[in-house]
């Protein structure tokens, strides 16, 4: 038998089943508009024959590639694995594939993917995007999608309160006698980093505490050297970070250098990644529904690409709600020694 060296179409396989070719079409896309057994029949051919479906082609006729793109800033960052979990798991179980794409923290990647895959898609979800509000209304106007972590105007969001939860840290180092605190400051471009700095000055002014920050750093490990050198500087007792993955970096600086933690320093870090609690000392951070809210996600956007939907239904904004996870790194406030 010789080997086939082209793609398997629905013209073989009508040759195959003695049917027109757009009886196949209809077997394989509507199936409730044939009968069982010529169902049964052309299927069973698809399969023996290695049938795979062009969704490009497939887009043409219905207007659905049922394929969706989940963009991430850095694939590397354990964040992102609970949203990419929950994103696979929602769109697996509608009949969706995922398109992951990473964009490299950069808002003219994420603009060039999603317009050279725009075919290709039914729509998209951005988390924590770096694009700036006005470019990611256009882009919403002409793809449906939903943010993670950005909140713009006519734009279908879900937010994790991750500023609830700063006030909660707040609120406990104010507990441990803390009165000076930085905040150690993630990438300039991210949103929620912005966020979470206002969240933090408007919870220090509360306590009457002094409040101060250091960077702007990458949110990754090995920018916790010069974020933790940065914070030693100031002499503060007690800092919170950007998210976990730059306090992970800087609590390998400090034993470095010798600093105690918490002895000298407490650190709260954001996110709760996978291995939080592995480290010396387990890391007192903010813990948040990251799975969740990647299939909260899901459910808006399908919800959108089923129809039309009344704008007074549609649910513009979904926010998740966060909690401190208290745990070894965070402690009283050191004495001061006597002068």
């Amino acid at each position: 038998m010789q080997e086939r060296t082209r793609p398997v179409t629905i013209n073989d396989i009508a040759a195959a089943t003695g049917v027109a070719a757009s009886t196949v079409s209809r077997a394989l896309t509507k199936p409730g508009r044939v009968s069982a057994a010529t169902r049964e029949r052309i299927e069973a051919a698809a399969r023996e024959l290695n049938y795979i479906p062009n969704t490009q082609a497939r887009a043409l006729t219905s207007g659905h590639t049922q394929t969706i793109a989940v963009l991430v800033s850095d694939v590397t960052n354990p964040f992102y694995f609970g949203i990419i979990r929950g994103t696979h798991q929602a769109l697996k179980a509608a009949g969706y594939a995922q398109l992951l794409i990473d964009s490299e923290d950069s808002a003219e990647v994420e603009t060039q993917m999603l317009h050279r895959m725009r075919q290709s898609l039914d729509g998209a979800i951005l988390a924590a995007s770096r694009l700036p509000e006005r470019a990611l209304s256009l882009l919403a106007a002409e793809i449906p999608l939903v943010t993670i972590n950005r909140n713009v105007r006519g734009v279908q969001s879900v937010m994790i309160d991750t500023p609830n939860g700063i006030a909660q840290a707040v609120e406990h180092l104010a507990s441990l006698g803390h009165h000076d605190l930085i905040y150690v400051s993630g990438p300039e471009r991210s949103w929620p980093n912005e966020a979470r700095w206002r969240a933090m000055r408007t919870a220090a002014a509360k306590h009457g505490l002094q409040v101060r920050r250091v960077g702007p750093f990458a949110g990754s490990r090995p920018s916790g050297t010069a974020a933790a050198d940065a914070v030693v500087n100031t002499r503060a007792t007690a800092c919170v970070v950007f998210n976990d993955l730059l306090a992970i970096g800087m609590l390998s600086r400090l034993a470095e250098r010798g600093v105690r933690v918490p002895g000298d320093l407490s650190i709260v870090g954001c996110d709760d990644i996978f291995g939080a609690d592995f480290c010396h000392p387990p890391l007192t951070t903010l813990t948040a529904p990251i799975g969740q809210a990647g299939r909260v996600a899901v459910a808006m956007l399908l919800s959108r690409l089923k129809g039309p939907t009344p704008p007074d239904a549609v649910r513009r904004t979904v926010v998740l709600p966060t909690h401190l996870t208290v745990r070894e790194s965070t402690g009283p406030a050191p004495i001061p020694a006597p002068s």
